[in-house]
């Protein structure tokens, strides 16, 4: 067991047990069944803390980026804090309405809006969109004509960046389908203020995800600041800087700067550079979330093997796709010790892929019955989840001032295929 568990001190092991927000997860796993996800509050907003104390005295609006977990009682704990939301779908308006998310602290960002998701966001009056092409200006201009209405919008510039992440989250380089291209920006900015129904508000940068290093949030401001001095050059004000989101977390050995020391180095910059007056937009995701989260799971069978030992249990990529999809990391604990030699097992699901896998290598003193937590599944846990295999989804638990509450029933198989229709005849 590593010194420290990744979520500490929310989540730590007493007289033998794991526990999170002091509950014991063994027994969530007995009383609500698994798989299950299970989240701490107070780690939640612990995490968001660290990012008000840096922007203490400054003009500023956080938008939880809710793709990381878009769980209504997640969404509801930072609407209450007074946060906003970062979205990218019409889906994700609609919750964040549901949860209590002021349509005026919601900013709406994806590379794919349709009509009708410009429709709803502007009919529900949203702070404003992040857009990312020039046919997205153009489209988003006739939609807001066509309702009589005036889009707020920033365009989402990619710095041509390297923030040293999994390409699949790496969303700043030149080859990425995301945001407007630097050298592009300004032409594009001269567009936006030409067309109907459009009002420029701000300027939008997102580099990546899981960035464990400052230099490249840093390296993507300068290059940020350096656009709005052209773009203001022409009298086109933008009111507000959007710094995105993307900070990481500890899974293994990572160590990432805490929030409030990155956020702090780009107050500085930007005061440096004479920006420091401006409103700041952050959309913060995993960092907020990621670590106040586990998923458990129970031991069905060991089944040793001449060349791999398969610990078989009832979570699947289906209830945790990141291991599959990015080869992901992620700490694997037993919620009670058991005595005696560990042994190496790879931990694996009952899906029908030699890719349904969720640690390899792992040594674990482990038997049938056992209760495992993966930790750090607080985000793109639940919220990247599928039915895959005909498969009902975990079930959700948030940990709320040390009492255990159902924030999400476990699915039913009648679900599954409530919608379908058998052809007639």
């Amino acid at each position: 067991m590593p010194a420290m568990l990744p979520g500490a001190p929310h989540l730590a092991r007493a007289d033998g047990a794991l526990r999170l927000g002091g509950v014991p997860l063994a027994e969530l796993a007995r009383r609500f069944g698994t798989p299950l996800y299970v989240y701490s509050q107070a780690a939640m907003l612990d995490a968001l803390a660290a990012y008000q104390r840096a922007l203490a005295g400054r003009r500023h609006l956080l938008c939880y980026a809710m793709k990381a977990n878009a769980n209504l009682a997640v969404l509801q704990t930072f609407a209450r804090a007074g946060c906003g939301a970062d979205i990218v779908s019409g889906g994700e308006l609609a919750r964040a309405l549901a949860a209590g998310m002021p349509a005026s602290r919601i900013v709406f960002s994806g590379v794919g809006k349709t009509r009708a998701e410009m429709r709803q966001a502007l009919d529900a009056g949203v702070r404003g969109f992040n857009v990312e092409s020039l046919a997205e200006l153009q489209r988003l201009s006739a939609v807001a004509v066509e309702l009589g209405a005036t889009a707020p919008v920033s365009l989402r510039v990619n710095p041509d960046v390297d923030a040293g992440t999994h390409p699949y989250i790496s969303t700043g380089l030149r080859d990425n389908k995301f945001g407007i291209a630097h050298d592009e920006a300004l032409a594009a900015y001269r567009l936006a203020a030409s067309l109907p129904g459009l009002r420029v508000t701000g300027i939008d940068c997102h580099i990546g995800s899981q960035i464990t290093q400052a230099e490249p949030f840093v390296d993507a401001l300068d290059r940020m600041l350096d656009l709005v001095a052209a773009v203001e050059s022409e009298g086109i004000v933008l009111a507000h800087i959007d710094l995105g989101g993307g900070l990481g977390i500890r899974y293994a050995d990572e160590s990432p700067p805490a929030a409030d020391a990155l956020v702090a180095r780009m107050l500085a910059r930007l005061d440096a550079r004479g920006f420091g007056t401006r409103e700041i937009l952050l959309e913060p995701g995993r960092s907020l979330v990621g670590n106040a989260g586990v998923l458990l799971t129970e031991v069905q069978y060991l089944k040793p093997g001449a060349a791999r030992n398969f610990c078989i249990v009832d979570a699947a990529m289906n209830d945790l796709v990141r291991p599959a999809m990015y080869e992901a990391w992620m700490a694997i604990e037993p919620c009670v010790e058991r005595a005696g030699p560990a042994r190496v097992w790879d931990v694996v699901g009952p899906v029908c892929e030699s890719g349904d896998w969720l640690g390899r290598d792992r040594a674990l003193t482990v038997e049938p019955g056992d209760i495992l937590a993966v930790l750090s599944a607080g985000a793109y846990g639940m919220t990247m989840a599928s039915n895959y295999n005909s498969r009902p989804r975990a079930a959700e638990v948030m940990i709320v001032r040390g009492e255990a509450v159902l924030v999400r029933e476990r699915e039913v198989i009648e679900s599954l295929f409530a919608g379908e229709r058998l052809i007639s005849g």
